[in-house]
């Protein structure tokens, strides 16, 4: 969420809650950049805790609610806005997710958005671009997290092609090293199994499309600790170091301190995993070197927030490309935000959402509330919140994106009054207000003429909204009072009362 600071914060805050290892780092803004203050990891295994069925099980999510919590006394001080957290591969994974994000926003003291794995990649590429020269090269980036492995191309600090593929370190040493032994047969079959996942983008991310390749993930800063301290690579990772490190793997059986006291006990269990993830990856997509940049999510998700502070919202910027991509009539939608921007001025707060923060939300609805014409005309509001809700869009959580799917589904026709209540506090109470503020701009410019609206009081109150239109204006006006009194029909339907006068 973008949130208005009556003077600029001096600190800002990232928590990464991943399917191996929740991160927090804590930053100081000095100057318009952002100075790192503070370092916390926790070991969590969130990954592993999920059950057959696809559940977080309650000893895990009493292991991370612990660590939560204690995230949260260090954060305890920090203004809403300053703290961006975010849930991965394990949470997009996990069926309970839902009432586990509810204890941990209490435990951490600020909201937790579940992102999509190619968000995530977008984030890491931000994170390790700023520690990475701006030379112009083309950079392949791989990240092996604990649930899934992100590979991005880009340039400097802009990504061209992000992808995510449902492969982890801890998922791949759960299914094929669970009890810690490591077998030449199940290496194999391991790394087998990650080359199946690189497959179908074996050619786009091919060395014809880069120029480096940079790592960035804890698991393959522990490969380059023990390469190099061993004297097997000078610098990095590179393929002939990798190779002695799996040797040295395949003869040990298993990991363990006599063998591998160069690697943090942490990683035991999650090792093999990763490395077969890298060896399938140097074999798929061609690499002999590897260098391993010290940024990643975390710090990707720093930049991000700083550019909703400095109101460089990134989202902004995606909700005008897919307008252009589904040509929205600009001028029509325009409107459309004016209208609602009176309203707003009128209305101090929507429920407990304040008047900005309802107004950034109304104003992507209202720029993209027409995207499905480009489908089909009939039921477009409907094609039009599932284009929303299922593609990709930079900067936007998978609960952002629900909640902006369902304002463009509730534009027109049946007002969903159930739906709003699947979404979380305080959405849940507030979305279907900022929706009736929609519907009601759509419809007083249904004619789609440039023509001046006059002034319009409006008030909200529990359940009702009313509208007050200048002396006879309605009765000049016979079209927009039957389309209120349609309106008046949809809500009353919901348990909304629409009145005007």
């Amino acid at each position: 969420m973008t949130f208005a600071f009556p003077t600029p914060p001096t600190r800002v805050a990232a928590v990464d809650l991943g399917s191996n290892s929740f991160h927090m780092i804590v930053a100081e803004l000095r100057g318009g950049e952002l100075v790192v203050v503070d370092r916390i990891r926790e070991m969590v295994r969130l990954g592993a805790g999920l059950t057959p069925q696809g559940q977080l099980s309650a000893e895990i999510q009493q292991r991370a609610l612990a660590c939560l919590q204690r995230f949260g006394e260090r954060l305890r001080d920090l203004p809403a806005g300053t703290v961006r957290a975010v849930g991965t591969n394990a949470l997009r994974a996990a069926r309970n997710a839902g009432p586990f994000l509810t204890q941990a926003e209490a435990a951490l003291g600020h909201p937790i958005e579940i992102i999509s794995g190619i968000e995530e990649a977008r984030l890491i590429y931000q994170g390790v671009a700023q520690s990475l020269a701006t030379d112009g090269r083309r950079r392949l980036v791989m990240d092996i997290g604990g649930g899934s492995t992100e590979y991005i191309i880009g340039i400097d600090k802009t990504p061209l092609q992000k992808e995510s593929l449902h492969m982890g370190c801890v998922s791949m040493s759960l299914a094929h090293f669970p009890d810690g032994k490591i077998t030449p047969k199940r290496f194999k079959r391991a790394v087998i199994a990650a080359q199946r996942e690189l497959e179908p983008i074996e050619r786009q991310f091919s060395p014809a499309h880069w120029d480096e390749a940079v790592g960035a993930s804890g698991t393959l800063r522990a490969i380059r600790k023990i390469l190099t301290g061993r004297g097997w690579s000078a610098d990095g990772i590179d393929a002939v170091g990798l190779e002695r490190l799996i040797e040295q793997l395949l003869s040990a059986g298993r990991i363990d301190p006599g063998q591998f006291a160069d690697l943090n006990p942490d990683r035991y269990l999650s090792f093999p995993g990763g490395v077969a993830i890298l060896s399938a990856s140097f074999k798929s997509l061609g690499l002999q070197r590897l260098k391993v940049a010290e940024g990643a999510l975390r710090e990707g998700l720093l930049q991000d927030l700083l550019g909703r502070i400095q109101h460089d919202d990134i989202r902004t910027r995606t909700v005008a490309a897919l307008a252009d991509r589904f040509h929205v009539d600009l001028a029509h939608a325009a409107r459309i935000r004016e209208t609602l921007r009176r309203f707003l001025n009128q209305l101090p707060a929507v429920g407990s959402v304040t008047r900005e923060r309802a107004g950034q939300w109304l104003d992507w609805a209202a720029t993209l509330h027409e995207i499905g014409l480009d489908i089909a005309h009939s039921g477009y509001h409907k094609h039009g919140a599932y284009i929303v809700e299922n593609a990709d869009l930079p900067g936007f959580s998978c609960q952002d994106q629900r909640l902006l799917a369902m304002l463009v589904r509730a534009q027109r026709r049946k007002f969903p009054h159930k739906l709003f209540k699947e979404l979380p506090p305080p959405w849940d109470r507030a979305a279907p207000y900022l929706a009736l503020l929609l519907r009601l701009a759509i419809l007083l410019h249904r004619s789609r003429q440039d023509c001046a609206l006059p002034e319009i009081r409006i008030a909200l109150g529990e359940a009702r909204v009313e509208l007050r239109f200048p002396d006879r204006w309605l009765e000049e006006h016979p079209l927009t009072a039957a389309d209120l009194e349609q309106e008046a029909a949809y809500l009353g339907s919901a348990g909304f009362e629409l009145t005007f006068s």
